[in-house]
């Protein structure tokens, strides 16, 4: 079965908030003036960016964010 463009962002967001966040561990290493959303937009696919919104990206970082804070 293949994934739906929607399930296909929804694992864009998460391995780009993932990636983003251990940069932000290392600093030095981070790309020098950019924010989660840029890093997010540069690892979205083209054919993919028109059903990517605001409202998806904060819905998947919500959900990370608490994922991660039950696990600690």
């Amino acid at each position: 079965m293949a994934l739906s463009n929607r399930e296909k962002l929804l694992v864009i967001i998460s391995n780009a908030i993932s990636v983003y966040s251990m940069y932000t561990k290392n600093p030095e290493t981070m790309p020098k003036g950019i924010t989660l959303i840029d890093f997010v937009l540069k690892a979205t696919p083209a054919e993919l960016k028109a059903d990517l919104s605001m409202d998806l990206i904060d819905e998947v970082f919500a959900y990370v964010s608490q994922a991660q804070s039950e696990l600690s």
